[in-house]
């Protein structure tokens, strides 16, 4: 089975890489988006949604930095649908200089604390 992970290529500054979804929010939120890219936002987050579970819809704490330090998520590489969709995101982030690194991992590359068809929630074997 392989993972696969879409985070920025640079830390923030407490050293975390979010992945795209992080980071397109953080544009949003800033108002840095255009028309069209705060659609194509909102419309694919509904397609997400609508496709895949929300691990904090399962267990609250997922991503709790307390109870998982450092948690991310991971598509499996078997979701294709769910890997191939990240390219539009991949697009307006570059647009916005905002570049990600795909990560591909062969083995779970942490404690997975959540998992389901599509994906895992892993805590770094470092943290």
């Amino acid at each position: 089975m392989a993972y696969v992970r879409f985070q920025s290529a640079e830390p923030t500054a407490e050293g975390r890489h979010p992945g795209f979804f992080g980071l397109i929010n953080t544009l949003s939120r800033a108002g840095r988006l255009t028309p069209e890219q705060e659609e194509f936002r909102r419309t694919n987050h509904a397609w997400y949604e609508a496709h895949y579970t929300n691990p904090t819809t399962v267990d609250p704490t997922v991503y709790d930095h307390s109870v998982n330090p450092g948690a991310t998520a991971w598509f499996k590489e078997s979701a294709e649908a769910l890997v191939a969709r990240a390219a539009g995101y991949l697009e307006i982030l570059d647009a916005h200089g905002l570049r990600c690194d795909k990560l591909v991992s062969h083995q779970a590359p942490g404690r997975i604390v959540y998992e389901d068809d599509d994906q895992i929630v892993v805590v770094p074997f470092s943290a």
